[in-house]
């Protein structure tokens, strides 16, 4: 070994070749409603998307492929890249009823009870898995039978 190996060596980036990574956000179909729920940083973001906030459910909701489509052109303008979901099983979780779930239900878009437990959809895979870690189980029941509000 010499001591010019011990050197250090230059490296040059083209800028190019550095992908800047965007903000994904999961788009669930909910019956004749697309949703989801994102908190923006930005304002503007916000404000443009603002006439389809629902302030009870904290969720952005489209009635018509119009508004949903309108809504996918403001995100992709802003950065953020979208997946459409129709099958929401890898999405939903469920907790016993009487088990503490407020850190559950803030990252959910909506959630159902049942006598013996809560059904939640969960915003995207990352709050599937956080839901977990706080004990809840991969909802494992008849699909057909989840009626979300």
């Amino acid at each position: 070994m010499t001591s010019n190996d011990l050197e250090p060596k230059s490296v040059e980036f083209n800028t190019f070749d550095i992908i800047k990574r965007q903000k994904r956000i999961t788009i669930f179909k909910l019956g004749k409603l697309w949703v989801f729920k994102y908190f923006f940083e930005d304002k503007e973001t916000f404000k443009s998307l603002a006439e389809f906030y629902n302030d009870d459910k904290f969720r952005f909701e489209f009635k018509t492929f119009g508004e949903r489509n309108n809504a996918l052109k403001i995100l992709e303008r802003n950065g953020f890249d979208y997946d459409l979901v129709e099958d929401l099983r890898p999405f939903v979780v469920k907790l016993d009823r009487f088990t503490k779930y407020a850190p559950i239900l803030k990252n959910s878009v909506a959630y159902m009870e049942t006598p013996n437990s809560r059904i939640f959809l969960m915003k995207d895979l990352a709050a599937v898995e956080e839901a977990i870690r706080f004990g809840a189980k991969m909802y494992e029941g008849d699909y057909r039978s989840l009626v979300f509000r």
